[in-house]
């Protein structure tokens, strides 16, 4: 099931928002906290989120989400400060929305520009999963608490997308507070609970075997 172009690109501002609120008031200590994404500090984390939203906003498309085009991003944002990032981030979101309110249900459904292996819809709810994600890489690196909120949902959904891609399950995904979602058009495996973990583990963050999985099931393997 595909999230709504309504959903999406609404649900991606805010996050986008929320990302800012959460990166511009860190200080110097913060912004260099070592993640659990292997070698990022949290201002790593940060310049990569917000330059990937640059290159999207100015057509810079072509190998989105590869290690080279992430280090360039990274790279391109060293030495600036938390606020100074914010200020960039708030900048793009704007022009996010603008991009965003343009799109049709037929531009939607057309495979995505730059070499993404989707649907525009399905890449920019890749957006929102990756925004989502990461500022929970952030928190985490600060010692704070995960927060579900509306990111959980696409988040899942697309995770379901990779997985099915990957070739894993068939499985059914019934968890609270969400509708059922399937991969390879759902199966015997079943899981249900807080989805939560099941994001960690999916995308290698967290450990899969408390919830009856093994390592197959991290999309990044």
């Amino acid at each position: 099931m595909m999230l709504s172009r309504t959903e999406v690109v609404v649900g991606l501002v805010d996050e986008l928002d929320a990302f800012g609120a959460l990166v511009g008031p860190l200080d110097a200590t913060a912004w260099e906290a070592p993640t659990r994404c292997e070698g990022w500090t949290v201002g790593d984390v940060a310049a990569h989120v917000i330059g990937s939203m640059a290159d999207v906003v100015n057509g810079r498309l072509e190998g989105l989400g590869s290690p080279e085009v992430t280090a360039r991003e990274v790279a391109e944002r060293k030495g600036r400060s938390p606020a100074e990032l914010a200020v960039e981030l708030a900048e793009v979101t704007k022009l996010t929305a603008d991009l965003g309110g343009a799109f049709d249900d037929a531009a939607w459904a057309a495979p995505a520009p730059g070499g993404y292996d989707g649907s525009l819809g399905e890449g920019v709810e890749a957006l929102w999963y990756d925004t989502y994600l990461h500022a929970d890489d952030i928190r985490a690196a600060l010692g704070r608490p995960s927060e579900r909120g509306p990111g959980l949902r696409p988040t899942v959904h697309h995770v379901a997308i990779l997985l099915d891609k990957k070739g894993w399950g068939p499985a059914t995904l019934t968890f609270e507070g969400l509708e059922t979602v399937l991969v390879g058009g759902g199966g015997e495996t079943v899981l249900t609970g807080d989805p939560f973990p099941f994001v960690l583990a999916a995308t290698g963050r967290g450990a899969p075997e408390p919830l009856g999985l093994d390592s197959s099931v991290n999309v990044y393997g």
